[in-house]
């Protein structure tokens, strides 16, 4: 172990600055890289997101030595953040042809509305009578969406054009034993919810030598009042110049589940499968060519 003499105060270690704009990196950063066909997959994976700002709330807009939590609460209209952010846990997927297809915290979060819809206000006051403790933790936080409720479904630039197609994914061809290439598995962001439920975002990605999968869930779950699924899905085969795109939203209060065992609704996994579909929504992602 290193020790110091004299009286020369220990130095910070050097920080070092991230090219998306988030602010210093605090290392040690996880990654990973893997090729596949005419793809480059990586990941990133570091801390979550700190609290409070290290400058003393003196961060300005734009400034090289904004800190990480100021960047996102410039960015972001939301009064509060969730509790768990993973803010540099980063997805992408570039293309040879300079297409890039990501998965953000921050871009995910710029889908949580600063307000309350209808629904939500509903669930808002069940959620208030079921639960008298969390009523003051509510009414501070009364005019945004608590739930973190977000229809995120990925970033792309503009060598990716993204349009409705009646191609769906073949799940039954997913569903063939192949050997997994790579895997990864990313939270982006998690909150509790006061400890009466839980807005959980993730994304996972699975290369086989067929092609590769990618699903995106945001799971919610209110206690005693509803629980909701957002789940994209983009299937790429091998030598195709696409992806196929699936979107679909499934929701249900838990008076609806009454023939559910309560013990699944804390399994994204298992209690999806027993939420109806709300919305569906089926995309073809094109390469777009230099030449387009």
């Amino acid at each position: 172990m290193a020790t110091f003499t004299g009286t020369t105060a220990p130095q910070p270690p050097p920080q070092v600055t991230g090219g998306d704009g988030l602010g210093p990196v605090r290392l040690p950063v996880d990654s990973e890289t893997h090729q596949f066909d005419e793809w480059t997959i990586s990941y990133t994976k570091s801390h979550i997101l700190k609290s409070v700002c290290v400058n003393d709330n003196r961060c300005v807009a734009g400034d090289a030595g904004c800190c990480e939590l100021c960047v996102y609460n410039f960015q972001l209209e939301l009064p509060h953040l969730p509790d768990m952010v993973f803010h540099r846990n980063v997805l992408r997927l570039c293309h040879s042809s300079g297409a890039v297809l990501e998965f953000r915290p921050i871009d995910a979060l710029k889908r949580v509305r600063n307000e309350k819809p209808e629904l939500k206000v509903a669930c808002s006051d069940e959620w208030r009578e079921s639960r008298p403790e969390a009523s003051q933790a509510l009414e501070k936080v009364k005019d945004f969406d608590w739930s973190f409720t977000t229809d995120y479904s990925g970033t792309v630039n503009e060598r990716l054009r993204v349009e409705p197609t009646e191609q769906r994914i073949d799940m039954l061809k997913l569903k063939r034993r192949e050997p997994i290439l790579f895997y990864h598995d990313l939270t982006l962001f998690e909150d509790e919810l006061h400890d009466h439920g839980i807005s959980l975002l993730s994304v996972k990605v699975r290369v086989m030598p067929s092609g590769f999968y990618i699903l995106q869930r945001f799971f919610l779950r209110v206690d005693g009042v509803l629980i909701r699924v957002h789940e994209t899905r983009f299937h790429y085969e091998k030598g195709n110049d696409y992806l196929l795109k699936e979107f679909t939203h499934r929701e249900a209060r838990v008076e609806q589940l009454k023939q559910v065992h309560p013990a699944l609704f804390t399994d994204p996994n298992e209690i999806v499968q027993h939420l109806p579909v709300v919305r569906q929504v089926n995309e073809k992602v094109t390469i777009v060519s230099a030449t387009t």
